[in-house]
């Protein structure tokens, strides 16, 4: 994938300053969706895609689950899909997050129950044998899973989406901006954040206040922590309201486009978007020039409000 280069720019106050903003925006989008389409063609991202293929996606009980017993846990899996599927090993002494696991058996077709429990049940359905029934969900059990930090082995492939750069600057710009972007902001030290592997979220305070509160991870790469923050801001100014999944994706696709733009203007390489987006499959890279007008507008009003700043 080819590296970003930032040239500077400045869009200084004339009488065209909005049509040449906006015309280097275009072409940055242009950019940034050949970007995306490299990257997704890259053996770097096929790699990393099907290692991910590997982990099953999990109920909300059991997400719920996992999440209750392991704050921190990102990628779990079963003691022996470790060892068999990843090459990894449970390191010794480690706590065990316990699922509910589904039962899949032979199943009656009058009282869906196993045939052990077929035979003590009032069901007298007789028409086939056991032998013959179809397979289907009778129950569950508890199953142990173990996060990835509790293991050892052959790393997983990880994608290359940090931004770099001297963000020493910016940061704190970010940071006096949100007050005039009506957003509540917080930089959040790494061993207080409970996201996850998330490096921000956009959230409501409580119930009864309808200012988006922006939380980011703290880290050394200040550069990365900026285009954090842009991202979340892009979320709090125009996504904070719906959660419904199919837009969720386009809106991903929004905030990641909108600091991609807001990083390159500021001379951070943003280069890792690319990966970022490639890996939200459920949305075509297009549709970041489809959206190109909300994309536009909020990069410029989080550009004007730092520069301002």
């Amino acid at each position: 994938m080819a590296t970003t280069s930032n040239p500077s720019v400045s869009f200084e106050e004339t009488d065209t300053r909005h049509d040449e903003m906006h015309s280097t925006i275009e072409d940055w989008i242009d950019e940034l969706v050949a970007d995306v389409d490299e990257a997704k063609a890259s053996q770097q991202f096929q790699e990393w895609l099907d290692v991910q293929s590997r982990f099953h996606d999990y109920s909300h009980r059991n997400t719920l689950l996992i999440k209750l017993q392991c704050p921190e846990a990102t990628r779990v899996a079963g003691y022996n899909t470790w060892r068999s599927e990843f090459d990894r090993h449970v390191q010794e002494g480690e706590q065990a997050i316990w699922i509910w696991a589904p039962i899949i058996t032979k199943q009656c077709p009058e009282c869906e129950n196993s045939p052990s429990y077929h035979e003590q049940s009032d069901c007298d359905y007789d028409e086939t044998s056991p032998e013959e029934w179809s397979k289907g969900l009778v129950g569950f059990k508890p199953t142990a899973v173990f996060d990835v930090s509790q293991t050892e082995g052959e790393p997983l492939p990880e994608l290359e989406t940090e931004a770099t750069g001297n963000a020493d600057d910016l940061v704190p710009a970010l940071l006096d901006a949100a007050a005039t972007l009506d957003i509540d902001v917080r930089v959040v030290d790494a061993a207080e954040w409970e996201h996850g592997d998330a490096k921000g979220v956009c959230k409501h305070r409580n119930l009864h206040e309808c200012q988006p509160v922006v939380e980011a991870k703290d880290r050394a790469n200040q550069a990365d922590l900026a285009v954090t923050l842009i991202h979340e801001y892009a979320h709090a100014l125009h996504h904070f309201d719906g959660d419904d999944e199919p837009e969720r994706a386009k809106r991903e696709v929004e905030a990641e486009a909108v600091a991609y733009i807001v990083g390159r203007y500021f001379d951070l390489d943003t280069s890792g978007s690319a990966f970022y987006l490639a890996a939200w499959q459920d949305d075509d890279a297009e549709s970041i020039q489809e959206r190109l007008g909300r994309i536009s507008s909020t990069a410029q009003e989080i550009i004007d409000t730092v520069v301002e700043g």
